[in-house]
């Protein structure tokens, strides 16, 4: 029997034991793990990129939430052999870990984000405290507060830091999106703690308190050079959460009615892509209108809608495209025109 859950498993596990070895031994190891987390991934997707509405999951299928809690597990131990082996630790030359460098990045990006962004969302504290150590790790804790409280209530609108206005380019965005999220989620969280019974430290303190950790390690690891190899891991996985958020939501608008109030969140306020291996490798992330409807709905279980606005290439693809606005506007500009004057309704 196809099982759904399996196959995320083989996307996800399967570059970690190349990264392993590209960390030591460098050569076609490191090549192999970058190639299958972009060219393979490509053409994966343009062999097997026709819409498919749901990934059914039976109830003899394996738990979902036990893949995250390993793939959560697997990102603090390649976190740590990827500072070591790119501050220069296991004896790699300059090149080698250049290459290794972009192999962690790129799969602490598109495989340790999606992980804790589904971690985030679950009520399990075991869980819930994972997704934000993974998050925390990866110097952008506080994204654990402000994609619930923020992201999620104002999504395509002005209040929402993450949601890219039509016109914005991914260069404008991202800064005002790290900082404005930031911001946001503080204000949220304090005004939850004054509105709680006290006593409750606020969860900052802990995002805080988890990047100090991160740094005094990677300084372990490899005094100077670890720090700086830690940092810019992290802001390389970091500005490929940023990118998704920016493609998943750029230019899609809810609008006012007369008295103000705000159009309720539906699936046509996200961008979404069918393609079905980048999909797997990202836990679902692109089925994004679905996500948004059904925040506790586990990964395999997300939906796609002929209704819903569809990317013309995969996620990663958009991503690529974004670091070249004028190309990625031509691109994308007729789209959201086409999909922003469809939502308007006479009322």
């Amino acid at each position: 029997m196809r099982n759904p859950v399996i196959l995320f498993a083989i996307a996800t596990l399967l570059p970690v034991p190349f990264l392993v070895l590209a960390a030591f031994l460098g050569g076609i190891y490191g090549w192999i793990a970058v190639i299958y987390l972009t060219v393979f991934a490509f053409f994966l997707d343009q062999l097997n990129s026709t819409f498919s509405p749901r990934s059914t999951v039976h109830d003899q299928q394996p738990d979902p939430d036990h893949l995250l809690m390993a793939l959560g597990g697997v990102h603090f131990v390649l976190l740590i052999l990827a500072i070591w082996a790119v501050s220069g630790g296991t004896g790699l030359g300059i090149g080698a870990r250049a290459l290794v460098f972009v192999g962690f990045g790129l799969y602490f990006g598109q495989v340790s984000n999606p992980a804790a962004h589904e971690l985030i969302h679950r009520t399990n504290r075991a869980q819930f405290t994972l997704g934000k150590f993974i998050f925390s790790s990866l110097l952008f804790g506080h994204h654990t507060s402000a994609h619930r409280l923020v992201h999620h209530v104002h999504v395509a609108t002005p209040d929402d830091p993450n949601s890219a206005a039509f016109g914005d380019s991914f260069y404008a965005f991202a800064p005002r999106a790290w900082i404005g999220s930031f911001v946001a989620g503080w204000r949220a969280e304090t005004q939850l703690r004054k509105q709680s019974s006290g006593g409750i430290l606020h969860p900052y303190v802990i995002y805080a308190g988890g990047a100090v950790l991160g740094l005094i390690c990677g300084a372990l690891i490899g005094g100077w050079a670890g720090v700086f190899a830690y940092v810019a891991l992290a802001a390389y996985a970091t500005m490929q959460l940023l990118m998704s958020d920016y493609v998943q939501h750029y230019g899609l608008i809810r609008w006012q009615d007369a008295d103000g109030k705000t159009q309720a969140v539906s699936p046509r306020h996200s961008w979404n892509a069918p393609h079905r291996f980048s999909a797997r490798l990202m836990l679902n992330a692109p089925r994004h209108s679905d996500h948004h409807a059904h925040p506790l709905r586990r990964f395999p279980e997300l939906l796609l809608d002929g209704d819903m606005p569809m990317l013309p290439y995969s996620l990663p693809v958009m991503g690529f495209l974004a670091l070249f606005p004028r190309r990625w506007r031509a691109v994308m500009d007729p789209r959201v025109a086409e999909q922003t004057s469809s939502d308007i309704t006479p009322e």
